[in-house]
């Protein structure tokens, strides 16, 4: 079918799969289609996820609070591969209705709490145990601005450039030329705040880690093997701010867990010692 020439219907009809890559799980409905419960393992923490950019978040900053002495931040990482449709058993849409991955459960409070949403859980954790987040009101907001920039820009970047450059079953260059402008735009805007900002906000925190997940894996040639074709180069004040994220020990544990890649996976029933992950 010419695209050029495609009109829209008067109204959708799902008649085919549709998503390149990830059509197998693309779906206009919600809900589970398979039963299974979830795995509980003995930490009160019971992570459920993937090590994709917003997965990443989450087992980062568990890490970074284990780093600095917080044994309440030990938990259980199970792995849900989303490429088979694992987010649709009832056990997790239990968790997350919206069937996306990371889902927490946290079992330390007289009733399990129930955490989706990279962002809330990071925030949810950040003011659990009162670490990665500003105190101050004003410091506070500033770094709020920057976690909802991520949640609010990120799209943009995956659904939108990634999937059209890297996952479509076709390439077209409109979509791919609109979600490159706006992905540049992005990375443009981070540049200018980290020429004058070390960090998103007054110190490192949760806004670091959200943004680094994805747009610091982005300039360091890790996501959608786009670095060249986004002339990462230029934005060298995000360059130097991702690797010297990147660096950080607890940052290197974060993102391996859950990890698919090869041989290498890390989804066991708990995290890992530093020993395991340097093998």
């Amino acid at each position: 079918m010419n695209n050029s020439n495609y009109i829209p219907p008067k109204e959708w009809v799902w008649d085919k799969e549709n998503g390149g890559k990830f059509s197998k799980i693309n779906r206009p409905f919600s809900g589970s289609i398979f039963d299974k419960k979830l795995p509980i393992g003995k930490h009160k923490l019971q992570l459920y996820s993937q090590g994709t950019p917003n997965g990443v978040k989450v087992t980062i900053l568990l890490e970074e609070l284990l780093e600095i002495g917080i044994n309440e931040a030990e938990y259980d990482a199970w792995l849900v591969e989303i490429g088979k449709g694992e987010q649709f058993s009832s056990g997790f849409v239990e968790i997350n209705p919206n069937s996306k991955i990371p889902a927490l459960i946290d079992y330390s409070e007289n009733k399990p709490v129930n955490v989706f949403e990279s962002g809330s859980i990071l925030l949810y954790l950040a003011e659990k145990f009162n670490q990665f987040i500003p105190l101050s009101t004003s410091a506070k907001t500033e770094c709020m601005n920057w976690l909802f920039w991520q949640m609010g820009s990120s799209p943009y970047l995956g659904g939108g450039f990634g999937h059209f450059y890297a996952y479509a079953p076709e390439k077209y260059q409109y979509p791919i030329d609109r979600y490159t402008m706006e992905t540049k735009r992005q990375l443009d805007v981070i540049d200018k705040y980290l020429s004058k900002n070390k960090f998103f906000g007054k110190e490192y925190s949760i806004a670091d880690i959200a943004i680094w997940s994805w747009y610091g894996q982005l300039v360091l040639g890790k996501l959608y093997n786009a670095a060249e074709f986004l002339n990462v180069k230029n934005y060298t004040n995000v360059l130097n701010w991702a690797k010297e994220i990147n660096n950080r020990p607890a940052v290197q544990r974060g993102k391996m867990v859950n990890k698919i890649s090869g041989n290498l996976n890390f989804a066991l029933r708990e995290r890992h010692s530093n020993e395991d992950f340097q093998k």
